[in-house]
């Protein structure tokens, strides 16, 4: 497999749209740090998403909930730095919004000037459309994040989906129509029946990335540790395309039993004058020694 280190060219919102109006799909995977995101960058991965699923992969916790701001906007930063020209989607974590619009404002604000994103995503539906759209008029570039909103999670008693229901499609679709009219620069519809979203898709001008939402999207994100096997499990939708979690196993193993056998490679060595000088050195230092 040949791997190019070519610069590609600058992903930007407006490139996004360009693209999706000349056909052209994208794709975009979840990513937390400045190395990783350096390889997606070489990969192609046009869009970064910073995800609050960092709570889970990352730090360990239980759920995308307990993702912490000032953690979130300093990852943020990381990946911008590793990957300066993706498109760079930070987001907003668990009441960092909700609980008031002047909040939100401020914490979005972090994201875009101390986290270097080019723009956030939040959870919601129709009635946040007002926030949104005050967010839009402040310069803050918004993605709408419709269907199921892992961060509801505690109130529905576990993941869910939406749109199975005709009504729910409605909704859905209601919900993506008044966002998009709010000013969303893109929508991110998650778990989701293939042929609602294709209606979503269909009314919609902005660009709209699927997350288990059929095939019809624009862009289609998942969590890369899903994708490269290193969860212990992963949603039906985003089957693992490699076993880099049995391949760390097997190499960490290999570099224990390395450690507890001797076989250890040093690059460091004196050159023989100086080896010379170290022997006299602690000969000398040993005499005096004996005759103190």
């Amino acid at each position: 497999m040949s791997v190019t280190s070519a610069t590609p060219e600058t992903v930007s919102l407006r490139s996004l749209v360009g693209a999706v109006r000349a056909g052209k799909r994208f794709a975009c995977l979840t990513c937390y740090d400045a190395t990783t995101a350096t390889w997606l960058e070489r990969a192609g991965i046009e869009v970064l998403l910073v995800g609050d699923t960092a709570a889970e992969m990352i730090l360990g916790l239980p759920s995308t909930i307990h993702a912490p701001l000032d953690f979130m906007v300093s990852i943020t930063r990381a990946v911008k730095r590793g990957a300066p020209t993706r498109l760079v989607m930070a987001d907003m974590p668990f009441m960092s919004y909700q609980a008031n619009e002047d909040d939100a404002l401020r914490n979005a604000a972090r994201f875009l000037t101390e986290g270097m994103a080019d723009c956030v995503k939040v959870e919601v539906d129709r009635t946040w459309a007002p926030l949104v759209g005050r967010m839009v008029r402040a310069g803050i570039p918004v993605v709408a994040h419709v269907g199921s909103r892992p961060q509801q999670t505690k109130v529905h008693g576990g993941c869910f989906s939406v749109g199975r229901t005709a009504e729910q499609a409605v909704s859905l679709l209601h919900d993506a129509a008044a966002l998009e009219a709010a000013g969303a620069c893109m929508l991110l519809v998650e778990a989701c029946p293939g042929e609602v979203t294709s209606r979503i898709v269909e009314r919609a001008t902005i660009p709209v990335i699927g997350c288990g939402a059929g095939p019809a999207c624009h862009g289609q994100v998942i969590v890369l540790h899903d994708l490269l096997g290193l969860s212990s499990w992963q949603p039906g939708f985003a089957k693992p395309m490699a076993s880099l979690g049995a391949s760390l196993q097997q190499t960490a193993q290999a570099w224990r039993d390395r450690v507890h056998q001797g076989h250890i490679d040093n690059t460091f060595n004196m050159r023989d004058s100086e080896a010379e000088r170290l022997r006299l050195l602690l000969q000398d230092g040993a005499q005096t020694h004996a005759k103190a």
